[in-house]
C-alpha cells in the first residue's frame, strides 16, 4: 500500500502591476516528486485565515521572493540598495511563521523564506550583500538559474550535513540579502566563503525546522542534496500528519 502523501502548503508572491498571487512551479513539482500535495497559498494577512489553513496543512514550504523584507521589522532603516517590500508578503509569511512555531508544523524555508524565518525569531539581515560585506563574492549569478554558482561549507553533524554527507557542496545562488545576526533557536550549519550564512536549523529536537539561502527546487531532479532537502521534508510532513492522526483518534475515543 502506498504510503499517504502529507499536504504541504507553500506561501505564494504578488504581482503588484497586476495585483495577482502566483508562484514559480519549480516548488510544487519538487514537492509533489518527493512525495507530497503541494498546496498554494494566498497572501492573506489574518490569523483567522492562517490558523483555519494549517488545519488541514502537514507541512509549509516558504519559498523565495522578488522582495525583500522591510527593514523596519527588525529595527534598521532602508539602505539604499534595498530592493522592493511587499507587506502582503512580509506580513503573510510572519504570521504563518508564528502558527507554524506554536503548533511545531515541519518547516522547510528557502531563499527569502530563510530571511523571514530568522527576522520572525528577532534576528536581523544585512540588506546588501555588495556595499556592506567586505571581499563579498557574487550571489546573484542570473542565469541559468540551477546553475552550481559556488560551494558552501557544511556543519558536519548538523542535520544539513547529514543529508550532504560531505563538508561542502555547490550550489546556486540569487540573493542580494542575508541572515545577520541570527534569531532566537536558530543555529547556523552552512557557510558561503565569505562568510555569508547559507543554512539555519532549529536545534530543538520536537521540530523540524531547516532554512537555506540557495535555491534546491532549481536543481532537484540532478542534484543529490536539493532532492535530498525535499525527501526529508516530506518524510517529516508525513510523519507530523500521523502524530496528528493518533492525536485526532485519541480525542474521538475519549468523547465516545
Amino acid at each position: 500500500m502506498n504510503e499517504p502523501r502529507p499536504r504541504i502548503g507553500i506561501t505564494m508572491r504578488i504581482e503588484l502591476e497586476t495585483n495577482r498571487f502566483y508562484l514559480s512551479r519549480y516548488y510544487s513539482e519538487a514537492v509533489e516528486a518527493a512525495g507530497g500535495l503541494p498546496v498554494n497559498l494566498p497572501l492573506i494577512p489574518r490569523a483567522d485565515y492562517i490558523a483555519g489553513v494549517l488545519d488541514s496543512l502537514d507541512g509549509v514550504l516558504l519559498p523565495g521572493s522578488d522582495s525583500d523584507m522591510d527593514p523596519l521589522r527588525y529595527g534598521q532603516q532602508p539602505h539604499p540598495q534595498l530592493g522592493g517590500v511587499h507587506p502582503l508578503k512580509d506580513e503573510t509569511d510572519l504570521l504563518m511563521l508564528a502558527e507554524i512555531e506554536k503548533r511545531r508544523v515541519p518547516l522547510f524555508a528557502i531563499c527569502y523564506g530563510i530571511q523571514s524565518l530568522n527576522v520572525s525569531r528577532g534576528g536581523t539581515l544585512i540588506q546588501d550583500i555588495a556595499s556592506q560585506v567586505p571581499n563579498a563574492m557574487k550571489h546573484e549569478q542570473g542565469v541559468p538559474r540551477d546553475r552550481h554558482s559556488h560551494r558552501v561549507r557544511i556543519l558536519e553533524d548538523s542535520m544539513l550535513g547529514k543529508l550532504a554527507g560531505a563538508e561542502n557542496a555547490p550550489v546556486n545562488s540569487h540573493h542580494h540579502q542575508a541572515v545577520e545576526t541570527l534569531g532566537r533557536e536558530l543555529v547556523a550549519t552552512a557557510w558561503a566563503t565569505d562568510g555569508i550564512v547559507e543554512a539555519v536549523e532549529d536545534p530543538r529536537s520536537d521540530r523540524f525546522v531547516l532554512g537555506v539561502q540557495w535555491h534546491p527546487e532549481l536543481g532537484w531532479e540532478q542534484d543529490e542534496l536539493s532532492r535530498s532537502l525535499f525527501d526529508r521534508f516530506v518524510v517529516e510532513a508525513r510523519r507530523f500528519a500521523e502524530i496528528k492522526s493518533s492525536a485526532s483518534d485519541a480525542v474521538a475515543i475519549t468523547a465516545s
